[in-house]
């Protein structure tokens, strides 16, 4: 019995920190209209365009909902964006991912005493980090604009920025959060959620059409269009079917018997290099590190660090090794990524893994096979 306990308590871990959903690989992000436009106010006195920060707990962070706006916000170009960590040293990212930040915390304060105007939270491995939740209400306080992804919700919920508010998570996360803050509206079947100066998304890849709907904001849809371009996305409304997600009993069973066949798992080198697509990079290791079959590592010759398309500092976990499976890269939006990635899942562990993956990313069009 206990190797299955311990195999329980693993999945439970793989779908709490950022939650399930399922399906065919077909994300397309929701139909935008003029009622999911969200709002910004101006740029703090001085600038002339927005700062938009994303913020990390250094023992974790997720993958998906660190990178995807920070990527997103950068190759839109309408906003100066930057990478913040609690303290010094890597983040490490949930999924096999390694970071270093362009600046902790106190840094930033130093050097921009008046604050960000827009913070972006992901979903932490410590939401009750106090340092965390001390800075972001700080920053609230100071005019920024806060915005949650997937369980960042924990994030501020327990800062105290959701009280009387509307939000919305991670479809697993709805009735834990309900019970424990109940003076918070949670709502269902929209993907992102804004209440003044208060943002909130469901689940993980809900981060794309957030992120897209913040460049319409401040850049206009132009600007939101091109980027969903080179993204491979067509839509970025709020629209979403909460109840096309559940984790069913067949997904538990067997989530366990994969994790209790541990003869079946395997390493996956995840290749890096100078100028990498984070958005496409992160998609794709959320995924695989989600299909409860394979260990990721980040590889790269000499294992030095490396900067991605848009700057971001990547530490490689390994050197390469000879033979080794090693996950395939192309030129492609980083959506369409996602879904050659899921493909690739799919031949090699069966279709079992890859629901378990979009059920854990919330991605794609609902096929409950019943």
């Amino acid at each position: 019995m206990r190797p299955l306990l311990v195999a329980a308590s693993a999945l439970a871990l793989l779908t709490a920190v950022s939650q399930p959903a399922i399906p065919q690989a077909q994300p397309r992000p929701a139909m935008a209209a003029s009622a999911d436009a969200l709002t910004l106010p101006a740029p703090k006195a001085g600038r002339s365009r927005p700062l938009v920060v994303v913020v990390a707990e250094n023992g974790g962070a997720e993958t998906t909902d660190f990178v995807v706006p920070y990527g997103i916000l950068k190759e839109s170009g309408v906003a100066d964006v930057r990478s913040l960590s609690t303290g010094p040293g890597p983040v490490q990212l949930l999924r096999q991912l390694k970071v270093e930040t362009d600046a902790t915390l106190a840094a930033f304060d130093k050097a921009e005493p008046l604050g960000a105007d827009v913070v972006i939270v992901p979903a932490q491995g410590a939401p009750k980090d106090p340092v965390l939740g001390a800075w972001v209400r700080a920053q609230a306080a100071k005019g920024a604009t806060v915005v949650s992804v997937c369980e960042g919700a924990r994030v501020l919920a327990h800062a105290g920025l959701l009280k009387g508010r509307r939000a919305v998570t991670h479809w697993s996360a709805m009735k834990s959060l309900a019970k424990s803050y109940p003076e918070t509206t949670w709502v269902r079947d929209r993907s992102y959620v804004q209440d003044g100066p208060i943002i909130s998304t469901a689940g993980v890849t809900a981060a794309i059409p957030m992120s897209l709907a913040l460049v319409e904001a401040i850049g206009g849809r132009a600007a939101a269009q091109a980027t969903a371009r080179k993204i491979g996305v067509d839509h970025w409304g709020a629209a979403h079917r909460s109840d096309a997600f559940e984790l069913t009993k067949g997904d538990l069973a067997g989530g366990v018997m994969t994790l209790a066949a541990f003869w079946s798992h395997e390493t996956v080198e995840l290749p890096v290099q100078d100028g990498v697509d984070e958005v496409a990079l992160a998609l794709r290791a959320d995924a695989w590190g989600r299909s409860m079959r394979a260990k990721l590592v980040t590889t790269h010759s000499g294992r030095a660090a490396v900067r991605s398309r848009h700057g971001l500092v990547i530490l490689p976990d390994a050197e390469p090794r000879p033979g080794a499976y090693t996950m395939r890269v192309d030129g492609r939006g980083a959506v369409m990524q996602l879904d050659a990635t899921l493909d690739e899942m799919g031949r090699r562990y069966g279709p079992a893994s890859v629901r378990l993956a979009q059920l854990g990313m919330e991605y794609g069009a609902p096929d409950m096979g019943r």
